[in-house]
């Protein structure tokens, strides 16, 4: 497994080297935005994941992820100073899967590489499968139903793509600037924050066995929802 490693801190960009490669992966180790631009241009499809510095001494480390996304589905982690809702929210947005905030524990960010690396190889599975299993809830995505122990609960349209959505990002922090991106686009009109707020109140209604403590659909404070560990 070949890693990514943006961080314009050369001391930390050397200790992650060495532990990485202890770890058993490859590491690709750059300082700047520049040469972490050309490497994803050149060997993206050869990395497997992208650990980047937000904060780059000729630019940031969200226009690598956009770089990233645009040209293929690999996993990145942001490596933030910065501990606010609003930077870790435009991360998430832009398609990063996980943050971690500076200063980590080693432990801790190689826990958060495995968890995103498990997420993506399920994400994989499931797309030669014909269904997806949250907890007691059964999404069949050929058939397009879905399964509450056993019972087909009725979905419209709208339901089903926003939880499909969830189904398809397992254990991902999703904002509430992309399902309601993902919400307008299928619908093609204009959906605003509240109505995604109703869609929400309707999947839970519908899935939890008690709504007001959900235990399918969570909101992370601040940050959006998630489905899963």
């Amino acid at each position: 497994m070949r890693i990514l490693v943006v961080e314009d801190d050369k001391t930390i960009a050397s200790g992650l080297e060495y532990t990485l490669q202890n770890e058993g992966y490859e590491t690709v180790i750059c300082t700047d935005a520049a040469t972490a631009a050309e490497e994803i241009t050149r060997q993206l499809r050869e990395l497997d994941l992208c650990l980047l510095d937000l904060s780059l001494p000729d630019g940031s480390g969200y226009d690598l992820c956009e770089l990233v996304k645009k040209r293929s589905d690999k996993p990145v982690i942001f490596l933030t100073a910065f501990d606010d809702e609003v930077n870790v929210v435009m991360g998430l947005d832009m398609g990063a899967d996980d943050y971690i905030t500076k200063p980590f524990r080693i432990r801790e960010l190689l826990s958060r590489i495995k968890s995103v690396m498990r997420r993506y190889q399920k994400q994989a599975q499931s797309q030669t499968m014909d269904h997806v299993d949250i907890g007691h809830i059964r999404v069949h995505t050929t058939e397009g139903k879905v399964y509450k122990n056993g019972e087909e609960v009725f979905m419209t349209a709208l339901e089903y793509r926003l939880l499909l959505m969830f189904a398809n990002h397992i254990g991902q922090v999703l904002t509430r600037a992309q399902l309601l991106e993902w919400i307008w686009d299928v619908a093609g009109d204009f959906v605003n924050d509240n109505t995604l707020t109703v869609y929400i109140k309707r999947l839970r209604e519908k899935l939890e066995d008690d709504p007001r403590h959900p235990e399918i659909i969570k909101t992370v404070r601040g940050l959006g929802y998630k489905v899963g560990d």
